[in-house]
């Protein structure tokens, strides 16, 4: 198997041992994702909005480093730090995908990275 890792300025660089994304197989296996701001790696948190856009950005400048979009996409997990942010953050992330939305799971957690409310990770195909 081979694998390429993807690597992107414009998106925040990993927090740990881990890579932004991998295409393996035809697949891209992209990270969580929360709203750091890829140049200051400053959280952006002054609204569930605020954040969910960003880490939507943040997923949009992986894919377009893969040279894919968001139509690509088969499969994300959501994860919140409580429920009662869902339907703020389903609508932000709708706006995203439209009609051609991929399969997907939402968890509220105990905590997450750095104290964040979402992170969301993806599953892409490279070839439609």
């Amino acid at each position: 198997m081979s694998k390429n890792i993807i690597k992107t300025s414009n998106a925040p660089a990993p927090i740990g041992p881990y890579n932004q994304a991998v295409i393996a197989n035809g697949m891209l296996y992209i990270s969580g994702q929360i709203a750091l701001h890829p140049q200051t790696a400053e959280l952006v948190m002054d609204s569930i909005e605020a954040e969910t856009e960003l880490v939507m950005q943040n997923l949009s400048a992986i894919l377009t480093a893969a040279k894919i979009d968001f139509s690509h996409a088969v499969k994300t997990t959501i994860l919140l730090s409580d429920m009662s942010l869902f339907a703020t953050v389903n609508t932000i992330y709708g706006k995203y995908f439209g009609e051609d939305a991929p399969a997907r799971e939402t968890f509220a957690v105990k905590g997450l990275p750095k104290g964040v409310n979402v992170e969301i990770s993806m599953i892409a195909v490279m070839e439609k």
